[in-house]
């Protein structure tokens, strides 16, 4: 099962998305993580690729979007985030899963949404 501390990493970079702090963030992967989010045909792979893309990570998401509700659900070596969110286009809100995996020095490996792309697009 995830540890509390795999939790709290999670918490944490949640905590430093929202002040702007991307370098804090960007430090809790691992050099060699992959990233992938819905509507992307690759894959961002390395901590440096996936740092220089947070800067451009308010295009990724759609207008207006907004975390209303994170939940955390542990496995091994991994903690799934269920999140609610609203956007400019969804004020009713939706839903998507995160997938957070961990290497053995509790650093991110892999971070991997799940949306309906669909909807996920029709958002923009």
């Amino acid at each position: 099962m995830a540890t509390d501390a795999q939790v709290q990493i999670i918490k944490t970079g949640w905590e430093d998305l929202g002040r702007g702090d991307m370098d804090a963030l960007a430090a809790a992967y691992a050099e060699d993580m992959i990233f992938v989010l819905p509507g992307q045909d690759d894959v961002i792979e390395g901590r440096a690729a996936f740092r220089a893309a947070l800067d451009g990570i308010g295009d990724a998401l759609p207008p207006g979007f907004d975390v209303t509700e994170l939940r955390y659900c542990t496995g091994d070596d991994e903690v799934v985030n269920l999140l609610r969110f609203t956007a400019d286009k969804l004020p009713g809100g939706s839903h998507c899963a995160i997938v957070f995996r961990f290497n053995a020095s509790n650093q991110i490996v892999e971070e991997r949404w799940f949306v309906d792309t669909e909807q996920w697009k029709a958002a923009f």
